[in-house]
């Protein structure tokens, strides 16, 4: 079966010739699949950065058809969501992990953007004693990740415009963290925010895109704390925007609130450092604007 690709997945976007690959080999890719797996179009098809998601029909029950660029954040979305079966986040109908293809339950549109912050940093945390299950052992350890963080943090220049003090200071908690076997265990998603929460009729609110490590619950909180920014710089009181949302989820979640602080700290002090490679002055001064906020 043919298929078009939407015009917005075709333009060009800096991530080399695998991407370039991979979208050429797409709509073969997607008409296998719809033959094979016997779907109907069901719908306009959408995508994110690096997936293409169709409407599709199932044996006469609405779908979605996701098809993934092979790469290493996203590569055991299909193992996460094989271990969660249903439980807190989209049901996964169908897969098939050579092609990064599969098929699940169709949720709604509407995510957590359209409630208020807080009520969404309830949401969410209220899904973290369903979705912290013990890791499979395939699982990369966050540990591992960390290690690079640090190493990353230490390459930084001294006249990066980030402060040297929180520079220092996620090193010494990075390293802390490689050593600590709390950092690794859980089923972490690392990627839950607002937009990875959407509406369903199985269940108010279910989680959608992980891309799981094994891990710390604990480090879980960042990105609720850097999404909607717009909506935290229009408060005009940072520092209270900010601490709402980090003890509406450490409250909520019942986590440990210096770990979850420290975790924060060294996240945000490593997006600080990627976007000096980016030269965005914006989220540098936001990730140290959060830094700053959850430790006053």
């Amino acid at each position: 079966m043919p298929f078009d690709l939407p015009a917005g997945l075709l333009a060009p976007n800096g991530r080399g010739d695998d991407w370039v690959a991979w979208v050429e080999r797409l709509p073969r890719i997607v008409g296998g699949l719809l033959d094979e797996w016997a779907l109907t179009v069901d719908g306009i098809p959408l995508h994110g950065r690096t997936a293409l998601v169709v409407p599709v029909v199932a044996d006469g029950v609405p779908a979605m058809l996701k098809v993934t660029w092979p790469h290493d954040e996203d590569r055991h979305e299909i193992l996460a969501l094989q271990t969660w079966h249903g439980r807190g986040a989209v049901r996964l109908l169908r897969a098939d992990p050579r092609r990064d293809a599969m098929l699940l339950e169709r949720l709604h549109p509407r995510d957590l953007t359209t409630l208020p912050v807080l009520s969404a940093c309830e949401v969410v945390a209220g899904t973290y004693a369903t979705l912290h299950v013990p890791a499979p052992p395939q699982l990369v350890p966050l540990s591992r990740h960390v290690q690079a963080w640090v190493d990353e943090l230490g390459r930084l220049p001294r006249h990066a415009p980030v402060p040297r003090r929180l520079v220092e200071q996620a090193v010494h908690l990075g390293r802390s963290f490689v050593d600590d076997p709390q950092t690794v265990g859980r089923l972490v998603h690392t990627e839950l925010h607002y937009a990875n929460v959407l509406a369903a009729d199985r269940e108010p609110w279910l989680v959608i895109g992980p891309s799981p490590v094994s891990g710390d619950p604990h480090a879980e909180v960042a990105p609720l704390l850097s999404n909607r920014w717009d909506e935290v710089v229009a408060t005009g009181d940072v520092r209270t925007a900010v601490r709402r949302r980090f003890h509406t989820v450490v409250d909520t979640a019942e986590l440990d609130e210096q770990r979850a602080r420290d975790w924060v700290v060294l996240r945000e002090a490593v997006h600080a450092a990627w976007a000096v490679d980016e030269h965005d002055h914006d989220r540098i001064t936001a990730a140290v604007a959060i830094a700053k906020a959850v430790q006053d």
